[in-house]
């Protein structure tokens, strides 16, 4: 428990949504990977998220997802949770997919809204049973309806919760009101994808966060997390303002998150590699003003005042 009694996280608090380092040529890298993974477990990260779409799912294989799985949980044993991404637009596939994961080596799946084809609230309730019913791990909801074209709605979050193996969310769904009503509702762990959140939703009640940020920098996100809990609010509202011109960079400057990390990573010498097509590379400028945010961030140290 925390100081503030909220129930322990399923996945730990600090989770990073991993990217996938791929060689100069462009296959799996599982030497980058595991290299990766311990330096994200040692910076302060007690759960990876793995093929999420950070992570460049839809262009990896089921192949490459299972060895990545694999690989890492060789390089950070039990001392982090691995969350697999399975979903897919195709209820069938994300099913085999979990069960594969769970084979390799996964503590849990998370489970996007099938995309595209928009299915209404019932079909969408369906197809996270019969995944959540198909699999032996514990299941995350990935609520991010402008990627997906379909939300899921509060109160089917509230029907799903009543799953035993539905046991969190990670939300992107911008809907703050939305979301403490089903926080006031169900037991559901709730994650915050969107960085910019992280404290706002750590405040009411959330569990903590999955990060994409948190590829370059783990320590400084997870101390947000650190000085609310340790009752210091003002310093956590500090540091998470701190990191918002790299938030920014990375999550909000009209590229993906995927390639903005990637490319943050490979100019700092750290695993990375090409993303796949359709993605394309980071240009100059935006390499250099994201090694600009970065050093900023890390040359404060995190010894700023309130």
């Amino acid at each position: 428990m925390t100081t503030d009694n909220r129930p322990a996280p399923p996945f730990g608090r600090a989770l990073c949504a991993m990217i996938t380092p791929f060689t100069e040529a462009g296959a799996l890298d599982l030497d980058g990977a595991q290299r990766l993974a311990d330096r994200l477990v040692s910076g302060g990260c007690d759960g990876l998220v793995l093929s999420g779409t950070t992570g460049e799912s839809p262009t990896t294989t089921d192949a490459e997802k299972a060895a990545l799985i694999t690989a890492v949980r060789e390089a950070v044993g039990d001392r982090a949770s691995l969350l697999a991404g399975v979903g897919t637009a195709d209820t069938r596939h994300t099913v085999e997919l979990g069960l594969a994961a769970e084979k390799a080596g996964a503590d849990g799946l998370l489970v996007v809204a099938p995309y595209y084809s928009k299915p209404p609230q019932e079909a969408l309730e369906a197809h996270f049973r019969q995944v959540a019913d198909g699999c032996g791990l514990p299941v995350a909801l990935y609520d991010i309806p402008g990627r997906t074209g379909t939300r899921i709605e509060p109160d089917t979050m509230v029907r799903l919760a009543g799953h035993p193996r539905i046991v969190a969310v990670k939300d992107c769904a911008y809907d703050l009101l939305g979301t403490q009503k089903v926080l006031s509702r169900t037991g559901l762990a709730y994650y915050a994808g969107c960085d910019e959140q992280i404290l706002a939703l750590y405040a009411v009640g959330a569990a903590g966060y999955v990060s994409t940020v948190a590829n370059a920098v783990p320590d400084r996100l997870r101390a947000v997390l650190d000085a609310f809990d340790a009752g210091d609010t003002g310093r956590a509202a500090l540091l998470q303002r701190r990191a918002l011109p790299l938030i920014e960079l990375m999550m909000a400057a009209g590229q993906p998150g995927t390639v903005t990390a990637k490319a943050l990573l490979g100019a700092l010498g750290l695993p990375a590699g090409p993303v796949r097509a359709p993605l394309r590379p980071a240009g100059r400028e935006t390499v250099d003003g994201l090694l600009r945010a970065y050093g900023t961030l890390v040359a404060d140290g995190g010894q700023s005042q309130v």
